[in-house]
C-alpha cells in the first residue's frame, strides 16, 4: 500500500468507528494474474501493524472465490435481456470518434447493442467477447456523505458498461455490489475518483433488488508536487515508511495532513476516533506537505 490508498484505509476504519459499526475485509482479487494472494497477505499485515486491522470476516472475502455469486446475479439481468456481446477493440473504444467525458474517459457508444445473431456469430469467429448491460436513458443521483449531491444520466454521460470481461473475469461494477449487499455493509469509503462509479453500481442495486450502502467519497491524497499517487512509482510505500517510522508516527502525520490533527504528533487510530468527523475534511484533492514523510 501506499499512503493514499492508507488514507482511504484509515477514514474508513475512524468513519465505521465513530458510529459503533464495525470494518469488514474483502479483497477484490478478480484478476488473479494481477492479484496474487501474496499482495493480500502483505496488505493484512501492514493494516495489523497500523491498528487498522478489520473486524471481520476472518477469513477475509475473496472474490476470486465468489464466481459462482456473481453468475447468478448476471444472469438476473441476461434473463431479462440487458446484458449483450460487445466485440469492440480497445482502439476503437479510445478512438478520437468515440465519445468522450469532460474528464477523459470514455463513453461507450452502443456500437455492438444491436448486432443480430448472424452478426454476433461471425464476429465470434475472430474475437471473443466482453459482455455490456445495457443502461436505460435515467438519471441516477445521490446525495454523498462528503462530497454532496452528484448525479448522471446514464446512457449519455456513462453508457452500457462491462459486466464480464472476454476472459471471463468478472467486473468490477458487479463485484462490489453483489459483496456489499450479501455482506450487509452500509457504508462505503472510498477515493472521489470513484464517484462516477456510483450511479451506474446505484442502479445495478435497484436492478438486482439489492439494498444500497450509504457512500463517502474522500479527496485523492497528491503529492507535493502535484502527481497522483502510484503502486508502479513506489510512492511513500508502507514498505519503505515501515523502516523509518513506527505506525503512530505513521497515522499522525497522515492525519494531520489531511486535517484530522492541527499537527504532525504521532497517534494510534483508536486516539482519533473521538474527534472524528467528515466537516474536518476537505472536498477537494489533499496536498502531502513537502518533506512530511
Amino acid at each position: 500500500m501506499h499512503l493514499g490508498n492508507l488514507l482511504c484505509c484509515l477514514l474508513a476504519w475512524l468513519s465505521a468507528k465513530s458510529k459503533g459499526g464495525q470494518v469488514l475485509l474483502r479483497i477484490e482479487d478478480l484478476d488473479t494474474q494481477r492479484c496474487p494472494r501474496v499482495y493480500a497477505d502483505a496488505i493484512m499485515d501492514d493494516l495489523q501493524w497500523l491498528g487498522l486491522a478489520a473486524d471481520g470476516p476472518e477469513p477475509p472475502v475473496y472474490q476470486s472465490e465468489r464466481s459462482e455469486i456473481y453468475q447468478y446475479y448476471y444472469n438476473k439481468l441476461a434473463d431479462r435481456g440487458l446484458v449483450y456481446p460487445c466485440f469492440c477493440s480497445r482502439s476503437q473504444l479510445h478512438a478520437a470518434s468515440a465519445p468522450h467525458r469532460s474528464d477523459g474517459q470514455v463513453v461507450y457508444a452502443g456500437t455492438c447493442r444491436n448486432l443480430t445473431p448472424e452478426q454476433v456469430a461471425e464476429k465470434a469467429k475472430t474475437r471473443a467477447p466482453a459482455w455490456r448491460v445495457q443502461v436505460p436513458d435515467e438519471v441516477i443521483g445521490f446525495t454523498d456523505g462528503h462530497m454532496g449531491y452528484y448525479a448522471e444520466n446514464l446512457a449519455r454521460d456513462c453508457g452500457d458498461f462491462y459486466l464480464r470481461r472476454a476472459d471471463g473475469v468478472f467486473a468490477y461494477q458487479l463485484a462490489v455490489v453483489v459483496d456489499d449487499a450479501l455482506m450487509g455493509v452500509t457504508e462505503v469509503v472510498r477515493g472521489s475518483d470513484l464517484l462516477s462509479s456510483t450511479p451506474r453500481q446505484l442502479w445495478l442495486y435497484r436492478e438486482l433488488g439489492l439494498t444500497a450502502p450509504r457512500f463517502y467519497h474522500l479527496p485523492l491524497l497528491l503529492a507535493a508536487d502535484g502527481r497522483r499517487l502510484s503502486k508502479r512509482d513506489g510512492d511513500q510505500s508502507l514498505e519503505h515508511l515501515r523502516a523509518r517510522y513506527a505506525p503512530e508516527e505513521v497515522v499522525g502525520k497522515l492525519a494531520y495532513a489531511c486535517g484530522l490533527q492541527d499537527t504532525p504528533r504521532p497517534a494510534a487510530p483508536a486516539d482519533l476516533v473521538a474527534g472524528f468527523t467528515w466537516e474536518r475534511l476537505p472536498k477537494h484533492d489533499i496536498l502531502l506537505p513537502e518533506n512530511l514523510f
